[in-house]
C-alpha cells in the first residue's frame, strides 16, 4: 500500500488477492490469505503441533495414564456435542427416502431470491422437519457450549455451513448460495448475543484502541488524502460523503453477517457516487480507498472491530472471497490496517509534521482547508441573502394579504348596506301595496252597500204601484 500526491491511497489487484494465488480476495486479518485459504493452513499447524508434540520413550508411566485419561475426556466431550448435535455419537446417516428428498428440493427450488419468510414457511413444513431438527438441534448446542473459545465457535458454524449446503449439492451453485444465506441469517441472528465480542477474545480492547486512534487523527482533511472534492461550479448542499458515513455507522445495529456486509456495500457505493460528483474524471479504485478512509475517520463507526470479526468469523465464506461484497470487504479492511499504521509520508508530510498535528501543536495550515473555509463562507452569506429577500417576499405578502382583507370587508359592508336599503324598499313597497288593497276594498265593500240600498228604495216606490194595478 503506497500513496502519491495526485492519486492518493494505491492498492494494486495482487495486494487484494489472497496470498495463494487462488484468485479469490485476501485479508489482512488472515495475513493476506483468503478465508478457506487461511483455514486449511490453520488446520496443518495444528496438524503440524500435535505431531511434534514429545514421545512417551522414556516418560514415566503415571504421565502416560494422564494423557490418555486427558484424551478419553476429550473424545467423551466431543462423543456429548455430537448426541446433542445428531442425537447419537456418530453422523446419523440419511434415512429419507428418495421421493421425500425431491420432494424437499422442488419446494425449495420455488423460493424466491431474498425471499427469506418464504424460507421460513418452507422449513416450518412437514417435509423439511429433518433440516429444521439439524437448525435447532445446532442452535441449542451453540447455546449451550457458549463458553467455548470463539474460533472454535467460528469453526462448528462454518463446518454446519458446510455440512448442510451439501444437502443441496444437485442445486446450481446460484441458488444454493441464496439458501445458504437464509441459514446464515437464521443461524447467527439467534447467535449474535453469544458470540458478538466473546469474552475468550480481546476484540472490546481492540475497539477502544481502534475509536482512540481514529479520534487522534480528526485533523486530516480530504486533501492530505487526496479525496476529490466538489468544484466551485457544482452546487453542494453539505458534505457528499455524508451518505456513507451513516452507511457504515448503521453496520453495528445489524445483527446477520450477510446485512453488517449489506452495510459495508451500501457505504461504497456512496462513496462511488460522492467521487462521481466531486471529480470530472470516473473514479477508480485508489480515489475509492482515498474516500473509504476518510468516511471511516469522519464515521468512527462504534465496535468497527468488533464487527469485522464477526463477519469473518460467521460469515458465508463467498461472502468475503469473491464478488462485490468481498471487494467492498476487502477496500474496508485495507482502510482499517492503513489507519492504524498511518505516519507522515502516507500523507506526504514529514514526521515533525505528523507529531505535531497528533499532538495538536499544528494545525492544518491555509491553502485549499482555508478555500474550503472560504467557499462554506460565501454559501452561508448566499443562503443568508435568500434568507433577507424571503423574509421580504413573506412581508410583501403579508401586507398583500391585508389589504386584501380589508378590501373584502369593505365590499361586504357595503353589500350589507346596500341590501339592508333594497330590504326597507322592499317592505315600504309590500306595506303600501296592502295598504292600497285594503283601501280598495272597503270602497268595493261601500259601494255594494250603496247599490242595496238604491234597490230597496227602489222596490219599495215600485210596490204600491203593483197593488193599484
Amino acid at each position: 500500500m503506497s500513496t502519491d500526491k495526485q492519486r492518493g491511497i494505491h492498492v494494486s489487484q495482487e495486494e487484494l488477492l489472497c496470498k495463494n494465488s487462488c484468485g479469490y480476495y485476501g485479508n489482512p486479518v488472515w495475513q493476506g490469505f483468503c478465508s478457506k485459504c487461511w483455514r486449511e493452513k490453520a488446520r496443518i499447524a495444528g496438524a503440524s503441533r500435535q505431531d511434534t508434540r514429545p514421545s512417551n520413550d522414556g516418560t514415566p508411566l503415571t504421565f502416560s495414564k494422564f494423557e490418555e485419561k486427558k484424551s478419553t475426556e476429550k473424545g467423551r466431550r466431543i462423543n456429548t456435542m455430537r448426541r446433542l448435535f445428531w442425537g447419537s455419537p456418530s453422523p446419523p446417516k440419511l434415512q429419507e427416502s428418495s421421493e421425500s428428498h425431491a420432494n424437499v428440493l422442488k419446494a425449495y427450488q420455488s423460493l424466491g431470491a431474498g425471499d427469506f419468510t418464504g424460507f421460513l414457511k418452507i422449513l416450518k413444513s412437514p417435509s423439511s422437519q429433518r433440516l429444521q431438527s439439524r437448525c435447532t438441534a445446532f442452535l441449542n448446542t451453540m447455546e449451550a457450549y457458549h463458553d467455548l473459545p470463539v474460533q472454535k465457535q467460528s469453526d462448528l458454524v462454518q463446518d454446519f455451513y458446510q455440512s448442510f449446503a451439501e444437502y443441496f449439492n444437485s442445486f446450481p451453485e446460484a441458488q444454493v448460495t441464496e439458501i445458504m444465506e437464509h441459514v446464515e441469517k437464521l443461524i447467527m441472528t439467534r447467535l449474535h448475543k453469544w458470540v458478538f465480542c466473546h469474552d475468550s477474545c480481546d476484540d472490546e480492547q481492540k475497539d477502544l484502541a481502534l475509536q482512540r486512534r481514529i479520534r487522534s487523527l480528526n485533523w486530516i482533511t480530504p486533501q492530505m488524502l487526496s479525496v476529490p472534492f466538489p468544484d466551485k461550479k457544482i452546487e453542494v448542499t453539505g458534505d457528499p460523503f455524508l451518505p456513507a458515513i451513516t452507511a457504515i455507522i448503521e453496520m453495528d445495529a445489524k445483527r446477520a453477517p450477510q446485512d453488517k456486509l449489506a452495510c459495508v456495500s451500501k457505504c461504497s457505493q456512496h462513496v462511488f457516487e460522492a467521487l462521481s460528483t466531486s471529480n470530472s474524471e470516473p473514479a477508480n479504485a485508489d480515489d475509492f480507498l482515498s474516500g473509504l478512509v476518510y468516511v471511516v475517520l469522519k464515521a468512527n463507526p462504534p465496535r468497527l472491530h468488533s464487527n469485522m470479526q464477526y463477519v469473518i468469523r460467521f460469515g458465508l465464506p463467498h461472502s468475503l472471497m469473491a464478488g462485490e461484497s468481498g471487494y467492498y470487504f476487502t477496500n474496508l479492511s485495507c482502510a482499517v490496517a492503513f489507519i492504524e499504521k498511518l505516519d507522515g509520508p502516507a500523507l506526504n508530510l514529514s514526521q515533525e509534521e505528523f507529531e505535531g498535528y497528533m499532538l495538536r501543536q499544528r494545525a492544518p495550515s491555509a491553502g485549499k482547508r482555508q478555500q474550503v473555509v472560504s467557499d462554506t463562507q460565501h454559501l452561508l452569506e448566499e443562503l443568508q441573502g435568500r434568507q433577507e429577500k424571503l423574509d421580504q417576499g413573506m412581508d410583501s405578502l403579508s401586507v398583500q394579504l391585508q389589504s386584501w382583507v380589508h378590501a373584502v370587508n369593505s365590499q361586504l359592508d357595503e353589500a350589507t348596506a346596500q341590501f339592508a336599503l333594497v330590504q326597507t324598499e322592499v317592505t315600504a313597497k309590500t306595506e303600501s301595496s296592502q295598504v292600497l288593497s285594503s283601501s280598495s276594498h272597503d270602497a268595493l265593500l261601500q259601494g255594494d252597500d250603496k247599490d242595496e240600498s238604491v234597490l230597496k228604495l227602489m222596490d219599495q216606490h215600485a210596490g204600491p204601484q203593483d197593488t193599484d194595478c
